[in-house]
């Protein structure tokens, strides 16, 4: 596979994340930090899901655990604040990348079924080719991140 593109988002999206004095979510939704664990969370999951393929075995994927509140403030208590979240998102996203970027096209065809739910909509439950779950991220969940952490910023006073 070619990752250029998810390896591109996911520059902007960890730029993004360092940005400073980025606020709590207008609606409620995600801090900077939470949205780094649901990162962390799902790139281990798809990693694990492309290893799985290569071993021969038929994992599937499902993206609940990487949503559950208790799992993203565990992720976050291991860390000792937003730069070293940024760090492991960083080396997370170069092993996905890495593992993505020696896939042969029998692996990343194989079909995986699939469970994704976004603020508690169902958006997909069928199987969709490993390639798929990988070109997604880069198509969508990165830059879909990516602009949520710059809806974060904070506005300073006397800047426009």
């Amino acid at each position: 596979m070619d990752t250029t593109a998810l390896r591109s988002a996911y520059d902007k999206l960890l730029d993004a994340a360092a940005i400073p004095d980025l606020g709590e979510g207008a609606d409620g939704g995600w801090n900077a930090d939470q949205i780094l664990a649901h990162l962390l969370s799902v790139d281990a999951a798809i990693a694990a899901v492309a290893l799985g393929v290569v071993s021969g075995s038929r994992p599937t994927f499902d993206n609940r655990i990487s949503l559950d509140a208790w799992n993203l403030d565990r992720i976050i208590a291991e860390h000792s604040g937003r730069a070293e979240l940024i760090d492991h998102a960083r080396r997370q996203a170069n092993v996905l990348c890495d593992i993505a970027d020696q896939l042969s096209e029998e692996a990343t065809s194989v079909l995986v079924p699939s469970l994704l739910l976004s603020n508690g909509a169902l958006l997909l439950d069928q199987p969709i080719p490993l390639a798929g779950l990988v070109d997604g991220l880069a198509e969508d969940h990165v830059p879909v991140h990516t602009q949520q952490l710059l809806d974060l910023r904070v506005a300073v006073p006397g800047n426009t």
